[in-house]
Protein backbone atom coordinates (compact mmCIF):
# COMPACT_ATOMS: atom_id res chain seq x y z
CA UNK A 1 0.00 0.00 0.00
CA UNK A 2 2.51 2.32 1.07
CA UNK A 3 4.60 1.34 -2.09
CA UNK A 4 1.58 2.33 -4.05
CA UNK A 5 1.04 5.88 -2.79
CA UNK A 6 5.08 6.45 -2.87
CA UNK A 7 4.23 5.51 -7.01
CA UNK A 8 1.41 7.76 -7.49
CA UNK A 9 3.42 11.15 -5.61
CA UNK A 10 5.85 10.48 -7.79
CA UNK A 11 4.03 10.14 -10.80
CA UNK A 12 2.02 13.64 -9.89
CA UNK A 13 5.52 15.38 -9.29
CA UNK A 14 6.65 14.24 -12.86
CA UNK A 15 3.23 15.32 -14.31
CA UNK A 16 3.17 18.52 -12.87
CA UNK A 17 6.76 19.25 -13.47
CA UNK A 18 6.09 18.21 -17.04
CA UNK A 19 3.83 20.92 -17.57
CA UNK A 20 5.68 23.49 -15.77
CA UNK A 21 8.59 22.91 -18.21
CA UNK A 22 5.96 22.81 -21.06
CA UNK A 23 4.90 26.50 -20.46
CA UNK A 24 8.51 27.89 -19.84
CA UNK A 25 8.99 29.75 -23.40
CA UNK A 26 12.70 30.58 -24.55
CA UNK A 27 12.55 33.30 -27.55
CA UNK A 28 15.14 33.03 -30.46
CA UNK A 29 17.41 35.53 -31.59
CA UNK A 30 15.29 36.31 -34.89
CA UNK A 31 12.07 37.06 -33.22
CA UNK A 32 9.79 38.75 -30.46
CA UNK A 33 8.14 36.89 -27.49
CA UNK A 34 5.08 38.66 -26.83
CA UNK A 35 3.18 37.32 -23.82
CA UNK A 36 -0.68 38.73 -23.20
CA UNK A 37 -3.29 37.88 -20.53
CA UNK A 38 -2.68 39.20 -16.97
CA UNK A 39 0.75 41.14 -17.29
CA UNK A 40 0.34 44.08 -14.89
CA UNK A 41 -1.75 46.97 -14.42
CA UNK A 42 -1.00 49.07 -17.25
CA UNK A 43 0.88 46.72 -19.75
CA UNK A 44 -1.15 45.82 -22.58
CA UNK A 45 1.70 43.03 -23.39
CA UNK A 46 5.13 41.99 -22.09
CA UNK A 47 7.82 41.85 -24.82
CA UNK A 48 10.62 39.87 -24.83
CA UNK A 49 13.88 39.63 -26.94
CA UNK A 50 16.39 37.08 -26.30
CA UNK A 51 15.40 35.68 -23.07
CA UNK A 52 12.79 33.52 -21.70
CA UNK A 53 9.62 33.60 -19.43
CA UNK A 54 7.32 31.16 -17.78
CA UNK A 55 3.49 31.55 -19.54
CA UNK A 56 1.45 31.06 -16.45
CA UNK A 57 -1.59 28.71 -17.11
CA UNK A 58 -5.15 30.49 -17.86
CA UNK A 59 -3.85 33.39 -17.01
CA UNK A 60 -1.77 34.15 -19.67
CA UNK A 61 -0.37 32.86 -23.67
CA UNK A 62 2.15 33.65 -26.05
CA UNK A 63 2.86 34.58 -29.62
CA UNK A 64 5.83 35.49 -31.35
CA UNK A 65 6.88 38.64 -33.63
CA UNK A 66 9.09 37.75 -36.55
CA UNK A 67 12.10 40.05 -37.39
CA UNK A 68 12.94 39.23 -40.80
CA UNK A 69 13.60 42.30 -42.72
CA UNK A 70 10.89 43.37 -45.18
CA UNK A 71 11.86 44.65 -48.80
CA UNK A 72 9.40 47.33 -50.24
CA UNK A 73 9.30 48.96 -53.38
CA UNK A 74 7.74 51.82 -53.57
CA UNK A 75 7.66 53.43 -57.04
CA UNK A 76 6.38 57.19 -56.38
CA UNK A 77 4.63 59.24 -58.97
CA UNK A 78 3.31 62.36 -59.81
CA UNK A 79 4.56 63.41 -56.33
CA UNK A 80 4.85 67.39 -56.52
CA UNK A 81 7.90 68.97 -55.37
CA UNK A 82 8.61 72.27 -53.54
CA UNK A 83 8.85 74.00 -57.03
CA UNK A 84 5.39 72.50 -58.20
CA UNK A 85 6.87 70.07 -60.66
CA UNK A 86 5.56 66.27 -60.97
CA UNK A 87 8.46 64.14 -60.10
CA UNK A 88 8.28 60.35 -60.38
CA UNK A 89 10.92 58.93 -57.54
CA UNK A 90 11.36 54.82 -57.67
CA UNK A 91 12.94 54.27 -54.03
CA UNK A 92 13.22 50.55 -51.97
CA UNK A 93 12.71 50.55 -48.16
CA UNK A 94 14.06 48.08 -46.42
CA UNK A 95 12.15 47.84 -42.82
CA UNK A 96 11.76 45.26 -39.65
CA UNK A 97 10.09 45.05 -36.54
CA UNK A 98 12.12 47.19 -33.70
CA UNK A 99 13.40 45.78 -30.79
CA UNK A 100 13.34 48.72 -28.65
CA UNK A 101 10.62 48.58 -25.67
CA UNK A 102 8.27 51.02 -26.42
CA UNK A 103 8.36 50.16 -30.13
CA UNK A 104 8.26 46.46 -29.00
CA UNK A 105 4.82 47.29 -27.60
CA UNK A 106 3.53 49.35 -30.44
CA UNK A 107 4.18 45.92 -32.43
CA UNK A 108 2.47 43.54 -29.73
CA UNK A 109 -0.52 45.86 -29.82
CA UNK A 110 -0.65 47.17 -33.71
CA UNK A 111 0.78 44.06 -35.27
CA UNK A 112 0.79 40.39 -33.44
CA UNK A 113 -1.09 37.74 -35.79
CA UNK A 114 -0.21 39.93 -39.10
CA UNK A 115 1.31 38.17 -41.42
CA UNK A 116 4.12 39.62 -43.77
CA UNK A 117 2.18 40.39 -46.49
CA UNK A 118 -0.33 42.94 -44.01
CA UNK A 119 2.80 44.40 -42.32
CA UNK A 120 4.33 44.82 -46.28
CA UNK A 121 0.70 46.52 -46.68
CA UNK A 122 0.59 48.59 -43.58
CA UNK A 123 4.01 50.16 -44.24
CA UNK A 124 4.15 50.78 -48.22
CA UNK A 125 0.80 53.30 -47.18
CA UNK A 126 3.20 55.17 -44.49
CA UNK A 127 6.17 54.97 -46.54
CA UNK A 128 4.22 56.53 -49.63
CA UNK A 129 2.63 59.86 -47.10
CA UNK A 130 5.67 60.60 -46.11
CA UNK A 131 7.66 60.06 -49.11
CA UNK A 132 5.12 62.91 -50.88
CA UNK A 133 5.57 64.78 -47.52
CA UNK A 134 9.48 64.75 -47.96
CA UNK A 135 9.58 65.51 -51.82
CA UNK A 136 6.88 68.57 -51.59
CA UNK A 137 9.70 70.67 -49.25
CA UNK A 138 12.69 69.88 -51.78
CA UNK A 139 13.36 71.41 -55.26
CA UNK A 140 14.43 69.34 -57.57
CA UNK A 141 18.01 69.96 -58.06
CA UNK A 142 18.54 69.02 -53.94
CA UNK A 143 16.67 66.02 -55.07
CA UNK A 144 18.79 64.94 -57.75
CA UNK A 145 22.20 66.69 -56.52
CA UNK A 146 21.89 66.02 -52.91
CA UNK A 147 21.30 63.10 -52.29
CA UNK A 148 22.29 62.91 -48.60
CA UNK A 149 19.94 65.32 -47.72
CA UNK A 150 16.93 63.78 -49.15
CA UNK A 151 17.98 60.34 -47.51
CA UNK A 152 18.24 62.39 -44.08
CA UNK A 153 14.68 63.93 -44.46
CA UNK A 154 13.00 60.81 -45.84
CA UNK A 155 14.69 58.80 -42.62
CA UNK A 156 13.55 60.99 -40.22
CA UNK A 157 10.23 61.43 -41.29
CA UNK A 158 9.24 57.78 -42.07
CA UNK A 159 10.94 56.47 -38.68
CA UNK A 160 8.78 58.62 -36.81
CA UNK A 161 5.65 57.13 -38.31
CA UNK A 162 7.18 53.68 -38.31
CA UNK A 163 8.01 53.53 -34.85
CA UNK A 164 4.20 54.19 -34.12
CA UNK A 165 3.25 50.76 -35.33
CA UNK A 166 6.49 49.05 -33.97
CA UNK A 167 8.63 49.36 -36.93
CA UNK A 168 11.99 50.26 -37.94
CA UNK A 169 13.82 51.58 -41.32
CA UNK A 170 16.59 49.51 -42.07
CA UNK A 171 17.39 51.05 -45.53
CA UNK A 172 16.43 53.02 -48.41
CA UNK A 173 17.32 52.89 -52.16
CA UNK A 174 16.52 55.96 -54.34
CA UNK A 175 17.26 55.02 -58.22
CA UNK A 176 16.71 57.48 -61.03
CA UNK A 177 14.68 60.38 -60.61
CA UNK A 178 12.23 61.52 -63.09
CA UNK A 179 9.55 64.45 -63.99
CA UNK A 180 7.29 64.78 -66.67
CA UNK A 181 8.43 67.97 -67.90
CA UNK A 182 12.02 67.30 -68.79
CA UNK A 183 12.89 69.72 -66.31
CA UNK A 184 15.61 67.49 -64.75
CA UNK A 185 16.87 66.24 -68.35
CA UNK A 186 17.30 70.07 -69.48
CA UNK A 187 19.25 70.61 -66.32
CA UNK A 188 21.55 67.97 -67.82
CA UNK A 189 21.41 69.17 -70.80
CA UNK A 190 22.46 72.93 -69.62
CA UNK A 191 25.71 71.48 -67.80
CA UNK A 192 26.62 69.33 -70.71
CA UNK A 193 26.51 72.36 -73.12
CA UNK A 194 28.55 74.28 -70.72
CA UNK A 195 31.28 71.81 -70.48
CA UNK A 196 31.12 71.43 -74.16
CA UNK A 197 31.59 75.35 -74.28
CA UNK A 198 34.11 76.03 -71.58
CA UNK A 199 36.31 72.90 -73.46
CA UNK A 200 36.15 74.85 -76.71
CA UNK A 201 37.31 78.04 -75.22
CA UNK A 202 40.28 76.65 -73.57
CA UNK A 203 41.04 75.42 -77.23
CA UNK A 204 40.58 78.55 -79.01
CA UNK A 205 42.58 80.52 -76.18
CA UNK A 206 45.35 77.77 -76.78
CA UNK A 207 45.29 78.65 -80.38
CA UNK A 208 45.54 81.99 -79.64
CA UNK A 209 48.80 81.67 -77.29
CA UNK A 210 50.04 79.37 -80.40
CA UNK A 211 49.21 81.91 -83.08
CA UNK A 212 50.26 85.08 -81.34
CA UNK A 213 53.76 83.48 -80.37
CA UNK A 214 54.11 82.30 -83.78
CA UNK A 215 53.03 85.98 -84.91
CA UNK A 216 56.07 87.12 -82.55
CA UNK A 217 58.14 85.01 -84.19
CA UNK A 218 57.14 85.90 -87.96
CA UNK A 219 56.96 89.29 -88.51
CA UNK A 220 55.57 89.03 -91.59
CA UNK A 221 52.21 87.04 -90.12
CA UNK A 222 52.06 90.06 -87.27
CA UNK A 223 49.06 91.90 -89.22
CA UNK A 224 46.89 88.55 -89.70
CA UNK A 225 47.51 87.49 -86.39
CA UNK A 226 46.64 90.98 -85.16
CA UNK A 227 43.83 90.49 -86.91
CA UNK A 228 42.88 87.01 -85.84
CA UNK A 229 43.87 88.73 -82.15
CA UNK A 230 40.66 90.98 -83.02
CA UNK A 231 38.47 87.91 -83.89
CA UNK A 232 39.03 85.73 -81.01
CA UNK A 233 38.29 88.92 -78.92
CA UNK A 234 34.97 89.52 -81.02
CA UNK A 235 33.73 86.06 -80.27
CA UNK A 236 35.01 86.04 -76.62
CA UNK A 237 32.86 89.40 -76.13
CA UNK A 238 30.07 86.95 -77.85
CA UNK A 239 30.60 84.45 -75.95
CA UNK A 240 30.38 86.69 -72.95
CA UNK A 241 27.38 87.94 -74.09
CA UNK A 242 25.71 84.35 -74.76
CA UNK A 243 26.41 83.69 -71.03
CA UNK A 244 25.11 86.72 -69.66
CA UNK A 245 21.78 86.24 -71.98
CA UNK A 246 22.32 81.98 -70.76
CA UNK A 247 22.59 83.53 -67.03
CA UNK A 248 19.51 85.91 -67.24
CA UNK A 249 17.22 82.95 -68.96
CA UNK A 250 18.08 80.64 -65.76
CA UNK A 251 17.61 83.48 -63.47
CA UNK A 252 14.53 84.35 -64.38
CA UNK A 253 13.39 80.43 -64.68
CA UNK A 254 15.08 80.36 -61.38
CA UNK A 255 13.16 82.68 -59.99
CA UNK A 256 9.62 81.28 -61.32
CA UNK A 257 10.24 78.18 -60.14
CA UNK A 258 11.05 79.76 -56.56
CA UNK A 259 7.97 81.67 -57.25
CA UNK A 260 5.25 79.13 -57.89
CA UNK A 261 7.13 76.61 -55.15
CA UNK A 262 6.77 79.35 -52.41
CA UNK A 263 2.46 79.13 -53.71
CA UNK A 264 2.50 75.57 -53.43
CA UNK A 265 4.26 75.77 -50.16
CA UNK A 266 1.41 78.32 -49.00
CA UNK A 267 -1.28 76.27 -50.51
CA UNK A 268 -0.37 72.96 -48.70
CA UNK A 269 0.23 75.06 -45.73
CA UNK A 270 -3.11 76.02 -45.97
CA UNK A 271 -4.63 72.91 -46.58
CA UNK A 272 -2.84 71.55 -43.57
CA UNK A 273 -4.07 74.33 -41.53
CA UNK A 274 -7.41 73.75 -42.80
CA UNK A 275 -7.32 69.78 -42.01
CA UNK A 276 -6.10 70.57 -38.20
CA UNK A 277 -8.44 72.97 -38.10
CA UNK A 278 -11.17 69.95 -38.78
CA UNK A 279 -9.67 67.22 -36.38
CA UNK A 280 -9.95 70.22 -34.21
CA UNK A 281 -13.08 70.84 -34.30
CA UNK A 282 -13.86 66.72 -34.74
CA UNK A 283 -12.06 66.49 -31.46
CA UNK A 284 -14.40 68.92 -29.61
CA UNK A 285 -17.44 67.57 -30.89
CA UNK A 286 -16.41 63.98 -29.48
CA UNK A 287 -15.54 65.61 -26.28
CA UNK A 288 -18.83 67.68 -25.83
CA UNK A 289 -20.52 64.13 -26.89
CA UNK A 290 -18.47 62.10 -24.45
CA UNK A 291 -19.32 65.35 -21.52
CA UNK A 292 -23.33 64.78 -22.45
CA UNK A 293 -22.99 60.83 -21.77
CA UNK A 294 -21.04 60.97 -18.65
CA UNK A 295 -23.88 63.59 -17.46
CA UNK A 296 -26.42 61.43 -18.43
CA UNK A 297 -24.75 58.55 -17.14
CA UNK A 298 -24.34 60.76 -13.46
CA UNK A 299 -28.03 62.20 -13.66
CA UNK A 300 -30.58 59.72 -15.42
CA UNK A 301 -29.40 56.46 -14.33
CA UNK A 302 -29.21 57.98 -11.07
CA UNK A 303 -32.27 59.10 -11.11
CA UNK A 304 -33.49 55.91 -12.54
CA UNK A 305 -32.02 54.00 -9.81
CA UNK A 306 -33.54 55.77 -6.88
CA UNK A 307 -36.89 55.56 -8.70
CA UNK A 308 -36.17 51.90 -8.91
CA UNK A 309 -35.37 51.69 -5.21
CA UNK A 310 -39.27 53.63 -4.45
CA UNK A 311 -40.78 51.79 -6.54
CA UNK A 312 -39.39 48.19 -4.87
CA UNK A 313 -40.10 50.39 -1.43
CA UNK A 314 -43.86 51.09 -2.27
CA UNK A 315 -44.11 47.48 -3.31
CA UNK A 316 -42.40 45.85 0.15
CA UNK A 317 -44.68 48.53 1.96
CA UNK A 318 -47.69 47.33 -0.06
CA UNK A 319 -46.88 43.28 0.34
CA UNK A 320 -46.63 44.25 4.12
CA UNK A 321 -49.90 45.85 4.18
CA UNK A 322 -51.66 43.19 2.42
CA UNK A 323 -49.92 40.45 4.70
CA UNK A 324 -50.86 42.50 7.71
CA UNK A 325 -54.06 42.83 6.48
CA UNK A 326 -54.63 38.71 5.89
CA UNK A 327 -53.29 37.96 8.85
CA UNK A 328 -55.83 40.00 11.37
CA UNK A 329 -58.59 38.84 8.37
CA UNK A 330 -57.60 35.47 9.24
CA UNK A 331 -57.75 36.25 12.85
CA UNK A 332 -61.20 37.96 12.62
CA UNK A 333 -62.25 34.72 10.84
CA UNK A 334 -61.04 32.28 13.24
CA UNK A 335 -62.22 34.44 16.14
CA UNK A 336 -65.65 34.31 14.53
CA UNK A 337 -65.74 31.02 13.78
CA UNK A 338 -64.51 29.78 17.39
CA UNK A 339 -67.36 31.85 18.88
CA UNK A 340 -69.60 30.62 15.98
CA UNK A 341 -68.78 27.06 16.82
CA UNK A 342 -69.53 27.87 20.73
CA UNK A 343 -73.14 29.12 20.34
CA UNK A 344 -73.51 26.44 17.96
CA UNK A 345 -72.27 23.60 20.69
CA UNK A 346 -74.47 25.91 23.53
CA UNK A 347 -77.78 25.84 21.48
CA UNK A 348 -76.93 21.91 20.29
CA UNK A 349 -76.65 21.27 24.38
CA UNK A 350 -79.62 23.18 25.03
CA UNK A 351 -81.68 21.51 22.16
CA UNK A 352 -80.52 18.23 23.09
CA UNK A 353 -81.82 19.15 27.14
CA UNK A 354 -85.28 20.34 25.41
CA UNK A 355 -85.52 17.24 23.58
CA UNK A 356 -84.71 15.01 26.86
CA UNK A 357 -86.98 16.83 28.94
CA UNK A 358 -89.76 16.80 26.71
CA UNK A 359 -89.23 13.46 26.49
CA UNK A 360 -89.70 13.09 30.11
CA UNK A 361 -92.86 15.01 30.08
CA UNK A 362 -94.83 12.08 27.93
CA UNK A 363 -93.80 14.16 24.79
CA UNK A 364 -96.09 16.80 26.00
CA UNK A 365 -94.23 20.84 24.82
CA UNK A 366 -96.37 22.39 27.05
CA UNK A 367 -95.58 19.59 30.20
CA UNK A 368 -91.78 20.18 29.47
CA UNK A 369 -92.39 24.21 29.42
CA UNK A 370 -94.36 23.61 33.10
CA UNK A 371 -91.42 21.45 34.46
CA UNK A 372 -88.82 23.82 33.28
CA UNK A 373 -90.55 26.95 34.54
CA UNK A 374 -91.68 25.11 37.94
CA UNK A 375 -87.55 24.61 38.24
CA UNK A 376 -87.42 27.84 37.67
CA UNK A 377 -90.04 28.92 40.31
CA UNK A 378 -88.21 29.95 43.58
CA UNK A 379 -86.27 32.24 41.33
CA UNK A 380 -88.94 33.96 40.05
CA UNK A 381 -90.57 34.04 43.66
CA UNK A 382 -87.08 35.30 44.50
CA UNK A 383 -86.96 38.16 42.49
CA UNK A 384 -90.65 39.17 43.41
CA UNK A 385 -89.28 39.64 47.32
CA UNK A 386 -86.45 41.22 46.08
CA UNK A 387 -88.80 44.33 44.62
CA UNK A 388 -89.88 45.21 48.36
CA UNK A 389 -86.62 43.65 50.37
CA UNK A 390 -84.37 47.01 50.18
CA UNK A 391 -87.68 49.16 51.01
CA UNK A 392 -86.61 50.80 54.83
CA UNK A 393 -90.10 52.35 56.29
CA UNK A 394 -88.70 54.09 59.47
CA UNK A 395 -92.38 54.95 61.09
CA UNK A 396 -95.88 54.59 60.14
CA UNK A 397 -98.98 56.79 60.91
CA UNK A 398 -102.07 55.92 60.56
CA UNK A 399 -105.23 57.85 60.62
CA UNK A 400 -108.21 55.75 60.86
CA UNK A 401 -111.66 57.25 60.43
CA UNK A 402 -113.32 53.64 61.51
CA UNK A 403 -114.82 53.40 58.15
CA UNK A 404 -113.33 50.45 57.08
CA UNK A 405 -115.38 47.53 55.22
CA UNK A 406 -114.96 43.80 55.93
CA UNK A 407 -113.15 44.75 59.39
CA UNK A 408 -109.90 45.91 57.12
CA UNK A 409 -108.21 48.86 58.97
CA UNK A 410 -106.45 51.28 57.03
CA UNK A 411 -102.97 49.36 58.15
CA UNK A 412 -104.10 46.55 56.35
CA UNK A 413 -105.74 48.15 53.53
CA UNK A 414 -101.56 49.88 53.16
CA UNK A 415 -99.99 46.74 53.11
CA UNK A 416 -101.94 45.20 50.76
CA UNK A 417 -101.59 48.01 48.13
CA UNK A 418 -98.16 48.04 48.68
CA UNK A 419 -98.01 44.30 48.05
CA UNK A 420 -100.52 44.23 45.17
CA UNK A 421 -97.74 46.42 43.24
CA UNK A 422 -95.65 43.64 43.22
CA UNK A 423 -96.03 42.45 39.69
CA UNK A 424 -97.88 38.92 39.91
CA UNK A 425 -96.37 35.72 38.60
CA UNK A 426 -99.54 35.68 36.14
CA UNK A 427 -98.13 39.21 34.80
CA UNK A 428 -94.64 37.72 34.51
CA UNK A 429 -96.25 34.52 32.63
CA UNK A 430 -97.93 36.33 30.11
CA UNK A 431 -95.16 39.50 29.53
CA UNK A 432 -93.01 35.86 28.30
CA UNK A 433 -96.49 35.12 25.82
CA UNK A 434 -97.09 31.72 28.35
CA UNK A 435 -99.90 30.64 30.56
CA UNK A 436 -99.66 30.51 34.14
CA UNK A 437 -100.43 26.88 35.10
CA UNK A 438 -104.29 26.73 36.95
CA UNK A 439 -102.99 25.28 40.00
CA UNK A 440 -100.30 28.27 40.79
CA UNK A 441 -103.03 31.22 40.02
CA UNK A 442 -104.99 32.51 43.10
CA UNK A 443 -108.15 29.95 44.00
CA UNK A 444 -111.35 31.81 45.47
CA UNK A 445 -112.10 30.87 49.08
CA UNK A 446 -114.69 27.81 48.39
CA UNK A 447 -112.28 26.23 46.65
CA UNK A 448 -109.51 26.26 48.86
CA UNK A 449 -110.79 23.06 50.81
CA UNK A 450 -110.48 21.31 47.38
CA UNK A 451 -108.78 17.97 47.94
CA UNK A 452 -105.58 18.06 46.23
CA UNK A 453 -106.70 14.61 44.25
CA UNK A 454 -109.09 17.34 42.74
CA UNK A 455 -105.98 19.28 41.66
CA UNK A 456 -104.04 16.48 40.13
CA UNK A 457 -107.05 15.87 38.34
CA UNK A 458 -107.82 19.02 37.07
CA UNK A 459 -104.42 19.19 36.06
CA UNK A 460 -104.54 15.90 34.09
CA UNK A 461 -107.83 16.97 32.19
CA UNK A 462 -105.99 20.10 31.58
Amino acid sequence: MQLYLILIIVVVLFVTFSAILRRYRRCPSDKILVIYGKTGKNNSAKCIHGGAAFIWPVFQSYSYLDLTPISIECNLTNALSKQNIRVDVPCRFTVGISTETDSMTNAAERLLGLNTEDIRNIATDILFGQLRLVIATMDIEEINADRDKFLANVSTNVEAELRKIGLKLINVNVTDIRDESGYIEALGKEAAAKAINDAKKSVAEQNRYGETGKAMADKDTRVNVASADADAVKGENNAKIEIANSDALRREKQAEAERLAVAAEKVQAAKALEEAYKSERDAELARAEREEATQKANIVVAAQIEKEKMIIAAEAEAEKLRREAKGEADAIFARMDAQARGAFEILSKQAQGFNQLVAAAGGDARDAITMLISDKLPELVKTQVEAVKGIKIDKVTVWDGGNAKDGKTATSNFISGLMGSVPPLQDLFNMAGMELPSYLKGKPAEDAAQPVEDVKAEKVEE
